[in-house]
């Protein structure tokens, strides 16, 4: 059961290595882009190449495709990013185990947004957990737990990449022991639990009172999607790409530092400078700093209050 590109090479691997994968459950396809096509997740791309059964539905509690995964008496439910909550009486149909592939370093950041929260607040690393499945959400004890480190270059999209890969293999080492009994599971830390809710669209705003390096990592962690973005110069702004400056600066949050022909530095609430290197006004394409200054009327003068707080 899963959904996005994370799930896929997970799918991909249980299959390679030969494991008798009944059924596939993901959710429905979504309208995609400006057209709005309707587009297959891309588990059910996997699930379609190999021709295994899958199934769509849009609420699985109650329904008729959760009855058909029980009626199948599976040895295991294997979960990773699925994107709902699993009733108890479908955890139950199950003779060995159903297990979830989480991406953090449980207890830490249970919930739906885990990659996006760790490089957000600039952790060190971050990791994939494979857990027991419980009624309550990513509460079931650790099976298996590996950690890797989130570079200053990382941002969603590459630990996405990063992660995947990590849990394929740590699954694919994990279920053999599951089945001969070496595993000693290990009950997670209630004090430890910190969350990780999906994230809001008025949360996606870059605060530039905090530090320059929290700037540039809210930036990376909602690059490539949701995406972060500024108010600048009165105008919503997506925020793409910024770079923390080796400089310190007395002005204000959100004020000019310096404008030069390839350069937009802004003063952040440390006194640190982060130079703006990649953005979107509202309605336009992507743009370098070069193209945005050559084509914006602002004079962006030294101290000039330009990004909204």
């Amino acid at each position: 059961m899963g959904t996005p590109a994370f799930s896929a090479p997970i799918l991909e691997s249980l299959f390679k290595a030969g494991y008798d994968i009944k059924v596939v459950v993901t959710q429905p396809d979504r309208p995609v882009g400006r057209k709005h096509v309707l587009t297959a997740s891309p588990v059910k791309k996997v699930a379609v190449a190999h021709q295994v059964p899958v199934l769509q539905p849009a609420k699985i509690s109650g329904s008729d495709e959760m009855q058909r995964v029980i009626d199948l008496a599976p040895d295991f439910i294997v979960t990773a990013a699925f994107g709902q909550f699993l009733p108890t009486k479908l955890l139950n149909a199950v003779k060995v185990a159903a297990i979830n592939v989480h991406a953090s370093l449980l207890p830490k950041y249970r919930g739906g947004a885990p990659v996006h929260y760790a490089v957000m607040n600039h952790d060190a690393e971050t990791g994939v957990s494979i857990i027991y499945m419980v009624k309550k959400m990513d509460a079931g004890d650790i099976i298996s737990q590996q950690a890797i480190p989130i570079e200053p270059t990382d941002d969603v999209g590459t630990m996405f990449d990063k992660l995947s890969i990590v849990g394929r293999d740590l699954l694919l080492e994990t279920i053999p022991k599951m089945l001969t009994g070496e595993i000693k599971p290990v009950a997670q830390d209630e004090s430890a639990v910190t969350f990780s809710p999906t994230i809001k669209p008025e949360e996606e705003q870059v605060d530039f009172t905090q530090s320059a390096t929290l700037v540039d990592a809210k930036v990376r962690g909602l690059r490539p999607f949701p995406t972060s973005f500024i108010v600048l110069g009165g105008v919503r702004t997506k925020l793409w790409e910024v770079a923390v400056l080796p400089e310190t600066t007395a002005l204000g949050p959100g004020q000019v530092v310096r404008k030069e022909k390839h350069e937009l530095a802004i003063a952040t609430g440390d006194g640190g400078v982060v130079a703006l290197k990649k953005l979107q006004p509202a309605g336009k394409p992507q743009l370098s700093i070069t193209d945005y200054l050559n084509g914006s009327d602002l004079p962006f003068e030294v101290g000039e209050q330009v990004v909204d707080l």
